[in-house]
């Protein structure tokens, strides 16, 4: 299986473990990257042609052009996994949705320790959403034929 990796530019260490856990895996994952949306669809069409799936992580250039992804995509018979719920109602199949309000309290306690002097920022560990929903999008799920597990919740609902 190839998988492509798509855009991010603030995540460079996150696309790295991504590759990697793959690798591991034994799925071969290929990064292309674009600088901005007159390149996205000339990208997009290469990844698609050149992959089984495609994963975009958050990133502002992908959030407001899924209809170009989705329109390389969906007749290429390629299913995109996304970083966030928002794409995935654009162009994608399935995500890990979180609530960005847990995020905020999580980002809050954080916060405080710091305020208080209880935690350096420069030492902090990184924390991550308490939670995730598992989420796909029923129109493109039923367009590529993808039968979605039960423990997966409708974009929507």
């Amino acid at each position: 299986m190839k998988l492509a990796i798509g855009n991010d530019h603030s995540a460079v260490e996150m696309k790295k473990e991504i590759k990697k856990y793959l690798e591991d895996k034994g799925i071969t994952a290929t990064q292309y990257s674009f600088s901005d949306s007159n390149d996205l669809s000339t990208i997009a069409t290469k990844a698609a042609s050149e992959s089984d799936v495609l994963y975009v992580p958050t990133d502002n250039t992908a959030a407001s052009n899924t209809e170009i992804i989705n329109n390389i995509c969906q007749p290429a018979g390629i299913p995109v996994i996304t970083g966030e719920e928002g794409i995935c109602s654009g162009c994608g199949v399935a995500t890990l949705s979180i609530s960005y309000y847990d995020l905020g309290v999580a980002t809050g306690k954080m916060a405080v320790k710091i305020l208080n002097g209880e935690s350096d920022i420069s030492e902090m560990p990184i924390e991550y959403a308490p939670q995730f929903t598992k989420k796909y999008n029923p129109t493109i799920c039923e367009a590529l034929g993808i039968e979605v597990p039960s423990d997966y919740v409708a974009i929507g609902e």
